[in-house]
């Protein structure tokens, strides 16, 4: 304005008086309301056309927060809109807004233009706007966009919110790039709430800092148009991040609820999980308490992914459901507690987990060790030993030390199948003896079944003394025992001449016993290397 404030406006602004009515509402603190009595023309993404009755310009708005008139003595000037029509381009790049801002149910004619403003406060609840272009915005408290209509984009990037950024029940398309939310670098210093929102298009938060907890509880996410419906690689989280089914009146502990949103919206009370159609990307990411997936919902195609790439944080909850396609990556992630269903991994070829560390398992529900070592099969089309190794060291750190022996002896299985038919042969012999040293007991079961068999035969088949004065007594038990244990002399081998069948079961038995011994001491050397 060029001449001093005096509560009046400029000369030849020509106030309609919709406007007029607003003016004075700006500096008595009070909210303009123009809302009419038929709740379904109040609806701002409603067919129903707004007269000029409900109109007002942007550039009047635009006036009124950048340069407006003083407020009322023992009143604090604010513009506080229900249910007005704003026609134009609301322009307020670079300006500094020092009012309150509060607009409900507002419909605006063409998109919002606030890159580099700075502002309080500023509440949008219920709002049709055709886009906002916000890069650089900064607030020193709320930025709040709950119920909001947003058809063509919302750019947030590099913006920093003061506390808390609230989009509940949002719905925003893409725009031209198809982007539905391009927020990279942005800082929000309390909580960022996205409850319940609908999503057509990418939703970026690339390098984004949250200060408490950022929740997308109930949200759907969709983008058929590109590979990702969700990309927020080095995303750093200081609380927690929710991707889990939820409703509006479903909030982080201690975080503030959004404003403008009524204990019963239009949506209902209904709970809802967490839906994302397309690809997710979190890699590098620093989630201060847990990532939490519970009965999320992943819909993807099969060239696209859940990744996980090289997160960190304390507690890692994958208690969603399935994914019918594409795959889920955590390959060099690391986690402290992993919380998971057995029902809710891919298959085969639908898991990566290589590098992927954990130090506590706590399933949920029916998850026993055999669909465990099925779950460390599906993350290794091809043979490798990480993965099993990790589930060994959490089985034994837990005090599992039974469960960790076989996971081990699965491991060498798996690698069985990767080496030599002579390797593979002798694979097999471990195995079947003393199941490649993580069941010692065996090889005495074994030793034992041979002598009982041997001590039979011979009792049957006594061979020829070499020289009977010379011999001692006959004893087909320690003839046998003899026979099977390698290296040690018991003084009853040398005295007999075996011939026929007689010679060829005690080539036999000497065979074995040196198998059976071999595999002793190649199962023993893995224990005590083990130890």
């Amino acid at each position: 304005m060029t001449e001093p404030h005096d509560g009046d406006p400029p000369p030849g602004l020509d106030l309609t008086t919709a406007e007029w009515g607003m003016w004075q509402a700006f500096r008595n603190g009070s909210t303009h309301d123009l809302r009419t009595s038929h709740p379904q023309r109040n609806d701002p993404s409603g067919p129903y056309a707004w007269g000029p009755e409900r109109s007002v310009r942007a550039r009047v708005v635009a006036l009124l927060l950048l340069d407006g008139p003083p407020a009322q003595p023992g009143r604090v000037a604010a513009l506080k809109l229900n249910g007005v029509h704003i026609t134009g381009t609301l322009d307020l790049a670079g300006g500094n807004i020092e009012p309150y801002v509060e607009l409900k149910n507002c419909r605006f004619e063409r998109e919002v233009l606030l890159p580099e403003a700075q502002f309080t406060t500023l509440r949008l609840v219920g709002c049709a706007l055709p886009r906002l272009e916000a890069a650089r915005l900064r607030t020193e408290g709320d930025l709040h966009l709950p119920r909001c209509v947003v058809e063509h984009g919302i750019r947030l990037t590099d913006a920093h919110i003061g506390t808390d950024l609230l989009l509940n029940q949002l719905i925003v398309r893409r725009d031209r790039r198809g982007m539905s939310i391009s927020a990279d670098g942005l800082t929000v210093a309390q909580d960022f709430q996205a409850d319940m929102i609908e999503s057509y298009g990418e939703l970026s938060l690339r390098g984004a800092q949250i200060g408490v907890s950022l929740s997308l509880r109930g949200s759907r996410l969709r983008n058929p148009y590109g590979r990702r419906a969700l990309n927020a690689p080095q995303l750093t989280v200081e609380r927690s991040l929710y991707l889990t089914a939820g409703g509006v009146s479903t909030y982080s502990s201690g975080s503030t609820p959004p404003y403008g949103t009524a204990s019963t919206p239009t949506r209902g009370t209904r709970i809802q999980r967490f839906e994302c159609e397309g690809g997710i990307r979190l890699d590098d990411g620093r989630i201060g308490d847990a990532i939490d997936f519970d009965q999320a919902r992943f819909i993807m195609e099969n060239d696209q992914e859940l990744s996980l790439r090289r997160v960190q944080t304390p507690e890692l909850r994958f208690l969603g459901e399935r994914p019918q396609h594409g795959r889920v990556i955590l390959s060099g992630a690391r986690v402290v507690n992993l919380v998971d269903k057995s029902v809710s991994w891919p298959g085969p070829g639908g898991l990566t987990m290589a590098g992927f560390s954990y130090e506590c398992l706590i399933p949920r529900g029916h998850f026993p060790l055999a669909r465990r070592l099925e779950w460390v099969a599906a993350a290794t089309p091809e043979y490798a030993p990480e993965p099993y190794e990790m589930l060994a060291n959490t089985m034994r750190a837990s005090g599992e030390d039974a469960d960790a022996r076989e996971v081990q002896l699965a491991k060498q299985r798996r690698r069985r199948e990767t080496l030599p038919v002579a390797g593979k042969v002798w694979g097999y012999l471990q195995d079947w003896t003393v199941a490649y040293g993580y069941r010692p007991g065996r090889a005495a079961v074994w030793m034992a079944v041979l002598w009982a068999v041997g001590s039979v035969f011979f009792a049957h088949n006594r061979p020829e003394a070499l020289k009977p004065d010379e011999s001692p007594n006959w004893n087909a038990t320690l003839y046998t025992l003899d026979l099977l244990i390698p290296v040690i002399d018991l003084g009853m081998d040398g005295y007999w001449r075996p011939d026929g069948a007689v010679q060829w079961a005690s080539i036999v038995m000497i065979l074995l016993g040196w198998v059976l011994a071999t595999a002793v001491a190649a199962g023993a050397s893995r224990l005590l290397r083990r130890q």
